[in-house]
Formats: structure tokens, sequence, C-alpha cells
């Protein structure tokens, strides 16, 4: 591993364990004050964006498929121009019941609604992916941030895939974008023993 991604592990970790003092995780960090969990309901209300790197997530589940540990994904974009400005998905992190990290993965355009980006301009972004903020939790922002870090390389070859098999789908670009029977685009799941 490089010194980065090992310093971004770190920190990820970091962020699990002092949480994990007071009995949370970030997953019960993401949800406290809900008083239910709703499957598509945004957590927090009305999403996160740092307005100094324009960094935006939020947090949701779906029903939950047969033999699914997941219990949700955190949806993360960038806004390179500011609040008013185009939103670009870069990644979903996609955690088990305990606010363990399972897997990362990009999905269709439909499914988000942003505003499209290739791989070429998709991928330069990552490296701004950066939310700082004490609000919702601060230790919930920096872990997403050094999730993004540690997985940089990986989520590159995320959003290189998806863009291969929206091409693969359909060979009409918006076709292939608003297929709802293609979902998820590509996936990558982490080594468990790494972030344990």
């Amino acid at each position: 591993m490089s010194a980065a991604r090992d310093q971004a592990v770190a920190e990820a970790l970091f962020c699990a364990a002092i949480l994990a003092k007071t009995g949370d995780s970030v997953l019960t960090a993401t949800l406290q004050g809900a008083d239910r969990v709703e499957h598509w309901q945004h957590f927090p209300k009305g999403d996160v964006f740092d307005p100094e790197s324009g960094a935006t997530w939020f947090y949701h589940c779906h029903p939950r498929a047969e033999g699914s540990t997941e219990h949700g994904h955190f949806h993360c974009f960038l806004r390179p121009g500011g609040a008013g400005g185009p939103i670009h998905h870069l990644v979903a992190i996609g955690v088990d019941a305990h606010g363990r990290l399972l897997r990362l993965f990009t999905v269709n355009h439909w499914v988000v609604g942003d505003d499209w980006l290739d791989a070429a301009g998709t991928v330069p972004l990552l490296e701004r992916f950066d939310a700082h903020l004490a609000r919702p939790c601060y230790l919930v922002n920096r872990w997403l941030t050094a999730v993004i870090r540690a997985h940089e390389p990986q989520i590159a070859a995320l959003i290189a895939e998806r863009d291969r098999t929206l091409a693969a789908h359909h060979p009409d670009p918006a076709t292939a974008r608003a297929d709802r029977a293609l979902e998820v685009t590509s996936e990558y799941r982490p080594d468990p023993a790494l972030w344990a």
C-alpha cells in the first residue's frame, strides 16, 4: 500500500474506533435522531454539502435483497461549481447494519439523476471529495472522505467499468443510461480484514 492509502485507511479506522467508544458506528451516527428508517429516505434530511470542496452525500437503504447483509449505502457526489452548479455521482459505499464497509459501486444514470459525466470527466473529481464539516457528524464526514481516498484507484476503475458496461448494454448512450433494467454498473468488495 502507498503511504497515502495507509494514512486514509488509518483515518477511517480511527473514526470508527472513536464512534465505537460510545457504542456508535458510522451508521448509527448517520441515522441519529431518526424516529424511523424508511426505504429510499435520505439521511440526513436535505443531504450533506461542503461548500468549500463541493463534496455532497446522503445515506439511504433499499428493501433488502435475499441473502444480503447490506443495510444501505452512502451516495457520494461532487458539485465542482458550488451549490447551484452541476452535481456528479462518484461512488456508492455500502455498509452493513453495524456500519462496516461492504462494497463500493457505481450506478446507472437514472438511479441518481445527476449531471452526467463520462469517466474522463468524473475520475478527476475524486481527489476533490473532502467532506470537512462538523455536522451532521464530523467523524462520519471524515470516514467517508477517508474511504474514498483509500480506494481512489479502485473507484477510478469502477467508473471506467461503469462506462464500458453502459456501452455494452446498448449502442445508444442515452438509452443505456435510462434503462431501468440496469442499476448497478460496477462493484468492488474491499478486503474485510483491512477494515475490521
